[in-house]
C-alpha cells in the first residue's frame, strides 16, 4: 500500500505515474512531481497522530506534521458505538489505542474521495471495520477490499447518527449527522461542500478549492433545502473549522449570498 503525498490517500500497489484523485481538476499534482510514502516511512521520520476533544462525544484526530491534505478526521461517540469520519492519511498504535478506548467503532466513512485518507488501513488496525464508500464516488477508490460496502442516499449509523448524501464537491460528497451533538441541539460534520470559512459565521460552496472553482447558486440552494431539513445548532468542517452556534440560519443565508453573487446580483459592486 502506497499513499499521495499531496492527498494522503492510500493506494493498491502497483501505484499509478500520478494519482488520479489529484490529477483531476479538483486537485494539483505539484509542480515538482507525484511522490508516494508508506506507513513504514512515515513512522521512521517521526510521524504521529494527536487527539483533541471538541466536545463530549466528539473527538478531533490530526496527524503531525501534516501529511497530505492534512484533515481533521472525527471520532463521534455514541451509546451504541461510534464513527470515524474524513480519516487522516497515517495510523498509529496511540490512535488506535485511544479510538477503541473510547468503545466499538461502527463505521468509518468519508465526506469526498479527497478524504480517503488510509481508510482501509485504519479499518484493518481497529478489527475490520465497515468502510462505507458513497457509490457515485466509487470510482475515486484507490484501494480495493472486502471491508468496504457502498451507500447512497442516507445510511443510518446509530441512533441520532447519520450520513446523508449531499453532492456537491462530488456527486457522492456527504454530511454526518449527529443529533445529540452542541447539548442536544445538534451537530453537521461536513466537507468541501459546506465548508466553514475563517470568519466562522459564513459558508464556502465549492468544486475546488486549491483550484478557486465554485459551485453553481443552485447547487448552493438544493444543499442547504436538502440539509434545512435537519435539526442542528454546530458544522465542524473537515479542517476542524467551526461555526459554533446558529450553524442552520447561517448555511441558509450563506447559500442565498453564493447564488446572488452567481447572478450577478451584486455586479454593481465591483
Amino acid at each position: 500500500m502506497l499513499i499521495c503525498a499531496t492527498c494522503a490517500v492510500e493506494r493498491d500497489e502497483p501505484a499509478p505515474d500520478v494519482c488520479p484523485i489529484c490529477a483531476d481538476e479538483r486537485q494539483y499534482v505539484p509542480e515538482d512531481g507525484q511522490k508516494w510514502l508508506t506507513l513504514d516511512g512515515l513512522a521512521q521520520e517521526g510521524q504521529r497522530t494527536l487527539l483533541k476533544e471538541n466536545e463530549p462525544g466528539l473527538t478531533a484526530i490530526t496527524t503531525e506534521p501534516k501529511i497530505g491534505i492534512g484533515q481533521t478526521a472525527q471520532l463521534v461517540v455514541t451509546p451504541r458505538g461510534s464513527l470515524l469520519w474524513d480519516p487522516v492519511g497515517y495510523v498509529d498504535d496511540n490512535a488506535v489505542e485511544a479510538v477503541l478506548g473510547r468503545g466499538r467503532v461502527l463505521a468509518i466513512a468519508a465526506s469526498h474521495p479527497h478524504m480517503f485518507g488510509v481508510q482501509v488501513e485504519w479499518s484493518h488496525r481497529l478489527g475490520g471495520v465497515t468502510v462505507l464508500v458513497a457509490d457515485a464516488d466509487r470510482r475515486w477508490l484507490g484501494r480495493n477490499d472486502p471491508i468496504i460496502e457502498y451507500w447512497s442516499g442516507s445510511q443510518t449509523i446509530a441512533e441520532g447518527l447519520a450520513l446523508h448524501q449531499t453532492g456537491g464537491h462530488f456527486p457522492g460528497s456527504a454530511v454526518v449527522h449527529w443529533a445529540a451533538g452542541a447539548g442536544g441541539k445538534g451537530v453537521l460534520l461536513t466537507g468541501d461542500s459546506v465548508f466553514p470559512n475563517p470568519d466562522r459565521s459564513s459558508i464556502a460552496f465549492m468544486r475546488s478549492y486549491p483550484n478557486h472553482v465554485p459551485l453553481s447558486g443552485a447547487v448552493a440552494l438544493r444543499i442547504a433545502a436538502q440539509l434545512g431539513e435537519l435539526n442542528f445548532d454546530r458544522i465542524y468542517g473537515n479542517f476542524n473549522n467551526v461555526i459554533a452556534t446558529g450553524a442552520k440560519a447561517i448555511l441558509h443565508d450563506s447559500a442565498q449570498r453564493h447564488a446572488a453573487w452567481a447572478r450577478g446580483d451584486f455586479d454593481h459592486l465591483t
